[in-house]
């Protein structure tokens, strides 16, 4: 899978992206730069303030799933997933159901 790893394309990412709020992440779309060409990439984030570790890299290690799932990263796109404390604990097909709607708009 490929990921977002440098800070200034998650800040770019960030700053530039269209937010999708949703109840269980917060998805972020930039289109991918030219100069880099037309692969796209994946970023996952879980704050601090969620909880400790162990709850963080949960909610990360689901949404990762979630994207494996349905086939991401996506062409043309890089897309940063921000966890919220509930998707921890969310059924698979609830956490593909809200990512496909994310990724439609």
């Amino acid at each position: 899978m490929r990921t977002i790893k440098s800070s200034s394309d998650f800040e770019r990412v960030f700053s530039t992206g269209k937010r999708i709020k949703g109840r269980l992440f917060t998805t972020i779309i930039a289109a991918t730069p030219e100069q880099r060409g037309p692969s796209g990439r994946v970023a996952f984030a879980a704050g601090k303030r969620l909880g400790n570790a162990v709850l963080r890299n949960r909610c990360k290690r689901v949404m990762r799933a979630g994207v494996q799932r349905l086939g991401g990263p996506w062409d043309g796109w890089d897309v940063l997933f921000v966890a919220r404390r509930q998707v921890a604990h969310a059924d698979p097909e609830e956490i593909d159901e809200l990512m496909r709607r994310a990724l439609r708009r």
